[in-house]
């Protein structure tokens, strides 16, 4: 059926005239009996009565009305409904981000960007690297905010796919609960035969892949003996919190352990990893709010470019993270 017809049959009926209402359709009167008879076979029953007015309705043409006028009148607003999600759809930005950047970074650095420009609806997923990563690659996220290491290759990321900016810092350091005089309870490096019990990541996980590229550049070789693996740090946190082991968390998120004394650091400076914080996007054009917001980080990491403890963002491919 085609919607026009129950336009055509609501017409006659409001004019009361079929010449009247062909001229309200833009159609000839030959033209609009033809799409009246239409409807009426795809119905089943004759809507007008054709002995006498073209424009009084038989019983089934009564009844048939409200009907017309219903659907017609859902599919109207089910559209002007559709066309506003649309535009809420397009105005929303969606980011993909690790547990750990999610509970520390994130929600001052959006903070920052909003006082900078007027940003629409936002919605974040803290999923993981993984996750995150195939949601950016697949369009289910406009952006990846993730820790990053140039020693750290994105295997699931190919050159001409993404591009990234540097918008902060971090550093993955080894930490414990303390000992009963405040000392680290499994003192960097360990030994052969009494390898510390290590709290790692699993596969899956961002930050695992940037400590095992990493670990051929510690100052020695430490002695450890995986107890306990997980792909998310609040997890680690909490076991290393409870005694359970060591692990290399990152700054931001036990910031609050270490001034308090509940986590230690277990080894000097050297033992720590060098952290970069970065947003991730696909290199294909997107919405204007997506580019716009795009445009006001970029500026903004620029800007924060002077800080010496932030380098200029320079904007490359996943290849180099």
């Amino acid at each position: 059926m085609d919607l026009a017809w129950l336009d055509d049959f609501l017409a006659v009926i409001d004019s009361g005239s079929l010449p009247r209402a062909a001229e309200t359709r833009d159609v000839t009167p030959a033209v609009l009996t033809r799409r009246l008879r239409a409807l009426e076979d795809w119905v089943g029953a004759p809507l007008f009565d054709r002995d006498g007015s073209p424009a009084v309705l038989t019983d089934a043409g009564r009844r048939f009305r409200p009907v017309a006028e219903e659907a017609l009148r859902r599919l109207l607003q089910g559209r002007e409904e559709t066309r506003a999600a649309a535009q809420a759809d397009a105005a929303t930005l969606r980011f993909a981000t690790t547990p750990s950047l999610a509970l520390t970074f994130f929600p001052p650095w959006l903070r920052a960007l909003e006082q900078k420009g007027r940003l629409g609806p936002v919605t974040l997923s803290s999923d993981g690297m993984e996750a995150g990563e195939q949601a950016m690659l697949a369009g289910r996220a406009h952006f990846l905010l993730c820790h990053a290491h140039p020693n750290a290759a994105r295997a699931r990321q190919t050159t001409d796919a993404v591009q990234s900016i540097l918008v902060g810092h971090d550093r993955l350091l080894p930490v414990c609960a303390p000992d009963g005089e405040g000392g680290p309870r499994f003192p960097l490096p360990g030994r052969a035969e009494a390898p510390l019990p290590s709290l790692s990541y699993s596969r899956e996980s961002g930050l695992g892949r940037i400590f095992e590229a990493t670990r051929s550049a510690a100052p020695a070789a430490a002695w450890l003996d995986t107890v306990f693996t997980a792909p998310t740090t609040p997890v680690l946190r909490t076991l290393a919190r409870e005694g359970r082991g060591l692990a290399w968390l990152p700054e931001s998120l036990i910031a609050d352990d270490l001034s308090r004394g509940s986590l230690v650091a277990a080894g000097d400076p050297a033992w720590s990893v060098p952290l970069q914080i970065r947003l991730v996007r696909s290199r294909n054009r997107q919405s204007k709010a997506v580019e716009g917001f795009w445009a006001l980080a970029v500026e903004a990491a620029l800007w924060r470019g002077s800080d010496p403890m932030v380098n200029s963002p320079e904007i490359f491919t996943a290849k180099d993270m």
